[in-house]
């Protein structure tokens, strides 16, 4: 399966929401951060992409037709080149100040305690490398803001605009629709993973990092020498 859109947005731009009207409109999956944190063996994979050696991706997202947030997103240069027929989507916020809040109450927490851990989590190499194009400095807000308009900037910059899709919460299905040539479907559209609900999940998290912890160890005790 060819990837049908190809999502450039950071994290906190209703991505989540954005990841199931997709696999609604499209009938299948669609690559978001929950997937990678789902596939731990995938992590490996996508630091390679970031650090400029992407994987062969018609194998490596066969079966998803499209993907939005990071670290899909990191990767929306190459990804873009290589489905040159796919629209290409930048959801964002109004203002650099309304993301930061929502980052600063959610993803960047998440990221401080991943960074944390040691190495025998897969997912801590991945968030090593996830910002780096956005900041350097996890605690400054000045610096997040100024790496995310810049961001939105280079994608606006490298685009077609015929090919890009501007996109914010609350703009719905219309300009999703209009670039994908799919009817608005006669349903609301997708409200996922409001800050509440994020905050909400901190302890089953918590639960499935050390699940995942687990298993990974587990899985090298038993790996031949």
């Amino acid at each position: 399966m060819a990837l049908q859109l190809i999502g450039a947005g950071l994290p906190r731009t209703g991505t989540a929401s954005l990841r199931e009207a997709l696999r609604y409109l499209l009938g299948a999956p669609v690559y978001h951060m929950s997937e990678a944190f789902a596939h731990p063996e995938h992590a490996r994979t996508w630091v390679d992409a970031i650090e400029g050696d992407p994987p062969e991706w018609g194998d490596f997202l066969a079966g998803y037709a499209a993907g939005v947030d990071a670290p899909f997103s990191n990767c929306w240069r190459d990804l873009a080149a290589a489905y040159p027929d796919a629209p290409v989507l930048l959801s964002h916020r109004c203002d650099p100040k309304v993301w930061y809040r929502s980052m600063a109450a959610t993803v960047l927490p998440r990221t401080r305690e991943l960074l944390a851990k040691d190495d025998g989590d897969p997912m801590v190499p991945l968030f090593q490398v996830i910002f780096r194009e956005v900041f350097t400095d996890i605690d400054d807000p000045d610096e997040a803001m100024a790496g995310y308009e810049r961001w939105l900037g280079e994608v606006r910059a490298e685009v077609d605009p015929k090919r890009l899709i501007e996109w914010q919460p609350g703009d719905g299905w219309d300009p999703i629709c209009r670039a994908l040539g799919i009817s608005v479907p006669d349903r609301p559209f997708p409200h996922e993973n409001s800050t509440a609900d994020y905050v909400a999940r901190k302890a089953m998290r918590a639960r499935k990092d050390q699940v995942r912890v687990a298993s990974v160890r587990s899985s090298n005790q038993g790996a031949p020498e």
